[in-house]
């Protein structure tokens, strides 16, 4: 069994992997994290009137009116990251940001 001084190595070593990781994500990320968080506002509170029409209309319509010039890249991103449609970007893609 491993005593406290390893134990707090090894707990240091995840806690460093996960800033690492972290790190990474937000490095990657198509546009700046404020505007993801935005994007999860809107559609949290447009979704909570209306369903889900299964497309990115919502997603598309938010990001064009920051005047993003990549908003296609940023669907693409979402694609990839589990959202297919406006709720799956919250179901699946928000918690991704909340870790």
């Amino acid at each position: 069994m491993p005593d406290k001084n390893e134990i707090e190595r090894r707990k240091q070593i995840a806690r460093e992997l996960k800033l690492r990781s972290k790190q990474e994500f937000n490095k990657n990320l198509p546009t700046s994290f404020e505007n993801f968080k935005a994007l999860f506002d809107y559609l949290d509170e447009q979704l909570s009137e209306k369903d889900c029409d299964h497309s990115f209309k919502l997603s598309i319509n938010f990001l064009q009116s920051l005047n993003l010039n990549n908003v296609q890249v940023i669907t693409e991103w979402l694609k990839d990251k589990g959202g297919y449609c406006d709720c799956e970007v919250l179901a699946n893609v928000e918690e991704k940001f909340n870790d």
